[in-house]
């Protein structure tokens, strides 16, 4: 490590708390969805994938981290599930199935460089683009559709509550900024 330097304090258990209650109700949140919307048992769309695991992480255990914002949050799935789906197609179109490894690795550097492009650097959407190419058929199977439901609108619903429960304590603030 950097000398001088040791790891930062354990967190509050105020803060703690309120990590709980945010990735508590985010995750049931979607995850109600995608298991009781009427009718999604008969198609493809799914509103859980496992790179949101990771962004209630960010969003409801550390609102303050730059990684965390509303821009970064919905930019960044959302632009690296076009990202993965481009790849994945292109991949489709010209590479065998013993080359799935190329259009992984492709589709997570290609996801990083647009959000780092675009200022929308979210680790987990690293996962988002990558799920794109790995994921089961039936995500596979939504196309473009896989940017806007799950990706787009996961993202949208985990900000919203994002928005609601760090900013239902005094010691919280959320966000930082919007763009």
């Amino acid at each position: 490590g950097v000398p001088g330097k040791s790891s930062p304090a354990r967190a509050t258990y105020h803060h703690i708390l309120w990590s709980f209650v945010g990735a508590f109700v985010g995750i049931c949140m979607l995850a109600f969805l995608n298991f009781n919307t009427p009718g999604i048992e008969d198609t493809d769309l799914v509103m859980m994938i496992g790179s949101f695991g990771a962004t209630a992480v960010l969003a409801y255990a550390e609102p303050a981290s730059p990684l965390s914002q509303p821009r970064n949050i919905v930019g960044g799935h959302t632009i690296s599930a076009a990202v993965g789906v481009s790849v994945r197609l292109l991949w489709e179109a010209t590479l065998t199935a013993n080359e799935k490894w190329l259009a992984c690795g492709l589709a997570v550097a290609l996801a990083i460089n647009a959000m780092q492009i675009t200022k929308t650097v979210h680790p987990p959407a690293g996962a988002t683009s990558l799920i794109a190419i790995t994921g089961s058929v039936a995500v596979r199977n939504l196309g473009y559709w896989y940017v806007l439901m799950p990706a787009g609108s996961g993202a949208l619903l985990m900000l919203t509550w994002a928005l609601v429960v760090n900013n239902m304590s005094s010691a919280r603030s959320y966000p930082v900024w919007w763009i």
